[in-house]
């Protein structure tokens, strides 16, 4: 093993094996007691695009699963010990273990008759199994971001002060080595943006065993009290009060039944009240943040969720050794989540604007970072690369792409809707051009659809519409357009003068 390697694992192993047994013990003693449990988890997904979640929890987990009503979300069932992998699922944005589900609640007349039953509802309900549920899901939840670097400085003015026992001088040699040994691995980094990620994912992981180093030695001392919130999440127009309200009352029963300590912002548990005309889901959230929040760093004006990327490329179900292009990769999402979802694909990634494709190689950078940093080892790479280019003269052979996944600009704040005219139908007859016919396939996400219908109707010998999928996009009203490339031979216009075209 390399002194770098040496060094990574070093860093990242710093407070862990004290806590090891303990952690342990915990552990096996929670999943002994719910090793039969069976749980209903809810999760919220990228809105029009609940089947595709619903078909890769069938597909990972074996689980039947339901569509809710209310679009963005989906319910199925697991045992504990598919919990873990639940956090691995791609195409979900947030989890939830449910309390209780009314299908049909029969709402009072008046507010205050309604408030107080919700009151009378948190005493009724059956806590116990959901928050074992809670406790196991600790060990797997993605922990909240925090971009906190290392001061390489701090143990120059610690030792400069001359201030301390004996103890702060060998806290001060233990930091500096640490220091020293954080330098090594970034001087192995040449790339400066490189250098900068993995400092913070370094930093991050010192910070979070000290701060988990610290909980500890306060629990220890002191008796647990947690702390909670209530979330209310309302839709429908016959309700005669307000989410605040509900979310105020409920969350004061659940206060007097548990005895929690409420908190808006540092909580512990947060108690969700899903309200969907007559039907309320009460569940308690299994995630800090959205699991969405996983391979961007360098984002742009327009970065598209990761797990709405997912549920993209899904649609046109990728096979082994297939190229996949994006031609206006913006901050490069769709490539580098197809990249890690699909590894024996190739992507590739490219825009016209050069600061998008420095943020794509950074974002792909960052990734690579973060992987070594957690295996301790160099790795491989993905199967991806990035390239400025010309939407309307891509450097791609003809009929070479096999699939075309993009985010093409709405005219709102990329682009214009006038530029859009122009624009889309050359972009689809490149599109054509590059796509295998009558295998190759294209999908497209855009909200100028009159536009893009206008375009595809002037393609109809190229391209066939075969699904659409309407999607909400930050309050915007999209769409998802699933296109199947026909047989016909693409024609060139320069080729139909009889001249050639160089690719």
């Amino acid at each position: 093993m390399s002194d770098v390697q040496e060094a990574t694992n070093q860093l990242l192993d710093v407070n862990l094996h004290e806590n090891q047994r303990s952690i342990q013990v915990t552990e096996s003693g929670l999943r002994s007691e719910s090793e039969h449990l069976q749980v209903t988890i809810g999760a919220t997904v990228p809105t029009g695009f609940e089947q595709t979640a619903a078909d890769e929890v069938r597909e990972k987990l074996g689980s039947p699963c339901k569509i809710s009503k209310d679009r963005g979300k989906i319910y199925f069932d697991i045992s504990v010990e598919s919990l873990a992998q639940v956090h691995c699922l791609r195409s979900v944005d947030n989890l939830f273990v449910v309390v209780q589900e009314f299908k049909d609640y029969q709402f009072k007349e008046t507010k205050e008759e309604v408030l107080k039953d919700f009151e009378d509802l948190a005493g009724k309900l059956p806590w116990s199994d959901p928050l074992k549920i809670w406790k196991i899901n600790t060990c797997f939840k993605k922990k909240k971001t925090k971009h906190k670097k290392i001061n390489q400085n701090s143990s120059k003015e610690k030792i400069e002060s001359g201030r301390g026992d004996k103890t702060d001088e060998r806290d001060v040699k233990k930091e500096f080595t640490n220091n020293v040994l954080d330098s090594q691995i970034l001087d192995y980094y040449e790339n400066a943006a490189i250098k900068e990620e993995i400092s913070t994912l370094v930093g991050d992981d010192l910070t979070s065993c000290k701060d988990e180093t610290e909980e500890s030695s306060k629990e220890e001392t002191d008796p647990e009290v947690l702390k909670f919130r209530v979330t209310c999440n309302r839709a429908g127009e016959k309700h005669c009060f307000s989410s605040n309200e509900a979310a105020r009352d409920f969350g004061g029963a659940v206060q007097d039944y548990f005895k929690w300590k409420a908190d808006m912002t540092n909580f512990d548990v947060e108690v969700l009240l899903n309200i969907h005309d007559n039907e309320i889901v009460v569940g308690i959230a299994l995630t800090e943040e959205s699991l969405h929040r996983r391979n961007i760093t360098h984002f742009g004006p327009t970065t598209l969720r990761s797990t709405l990327a997912y549920g993209m490329l899904r649609l046109c179900a990728p096979q082994p050794t297939d190229i996949i292009v994006d031609p206006m990769c913006g901050t490069g999402a769709i490539s580098i989540e197809g990249a890690t979802e699909w590894s024996n694909c190739y992507h590739i990634a490219g825009d016209n604007n050069p600061l998008a494709v420095n943020r794509a190689a950074n974002n792909i950078s960052s990734l690579l970072t973060k992987s070594q940093v957690k295996e301790g080892k160099l790795s491989w790479g993905l199967p991806i690369d990035t390239i400025q280019w010309d939407i309307c003269n891509l450097p791609l052979r003809t009929g070479s792409v096999d699939i075309i996944v993009t985010d093409m600009p709405f005219g709102k704040r990329m682009g214009s809707k006038k530029r859009n005219w122009n624009l889309y139908p050359a972009c689809l007859r490149e599109m054509s051009r590059v796509c295998r016919p009558g295998t190759g396939q294209a999908v497209l996400l855009t909200q100028d659809k009159k536009c893009f219908i206008k375009a595809l109707s002037g393609m109809g010998h190229l391209w066939r519409k075969v699904h659409t999928v309407w999607v909400n996009i930050g309050g915007l009203h999209a769409a998802v357009y699933l296109l199947k490339r026909t047989p016909q031979t693409f024609v060139h216009p320069s080729e139909q003068d009889g001249e050639r075209s160089p690719w």
